[in-house]
């Protein structure tokens, strides 16, 4: 599927086809660190749907699914904001081997958050699997058991990752361009 060309979306980084390969092998993993412990998979909507989708189809053994949503008050260019959970899981996961699924890690504070919450809350095991880590920009310290790609410090869009919620149904991901406004 060709999509239609944006000024804003700059050069691919990582295409369809390496998603994909990288997905088959962290779902290979994953299933072999969790046979016989019927894991949890959970993650925070919206970035993460077209990961976590083919990631659950790429994993071989059985497992349960499920889903927090957050919002974050302050500036908007700033990675410091207040985190509000909104969506909480809807099962317990007291006794669970629970692996949080997420798009990007960038600075680990929203998911620092989130880990401490889970933590409390007595799972057997608590894991992260990424797609992406932007390591150069993190503040705090993030323990990544499966890690899909690094990336330089640039913002990027597509497969799930968003610039004010376009961009999303990008088969790859890539640079965003920053547009200037034309003048007349």
């Amino acid at each position: 599927m060709q999509l239609a060309e944006s000024p804003e979306v700059g050069k691919v980084l990582i295409g369809a086809e390496g998603i994909q390969a990288k997905i088959a092998e962290l779902g290979a993993a994953i299933s072999h660190d969790y046979a016989g412990k019927d894991p949890l998979l959970v993650g925070v909507l919206k970035g993460m749907v077209l990961f976590m989708a083919d990631l659950i189809r790429a994993i071989s053994i059985p497992l349960e699914v499920d889903f927090m949503a957050i919002s974050r008050y302050g500036p908007e260019t700033e990675a410091l904001g207040v985190v509000r959970v909104i969506k909480d899981l809807d099962k317990g996961i007291e006794g669970r081997h629970v692996l949080f699924v997420e798009d990007i890690i960038d600075t680990g504070l929203t998911l620092g958050y989130l880990l401490r919450i889970l933590r409390a809350r007595g799972p057997a095991s608590l894991a992260v699997c990424t797609l992406l880590d932007r390591s150069v920009r993190r503040l705090i310290d993030i323990d990544i058991a499966y890690k899909g790609f690094d990336l330089p410090d640039v913002f990027v869009v597509g497969y799930g990752l968003d610039y004010r919620q376009r961009f999303r149904n990008l088969p790859y991901i890539a640079e965003l361009r920053p547009v200037r406004p034309m003048r007349g």
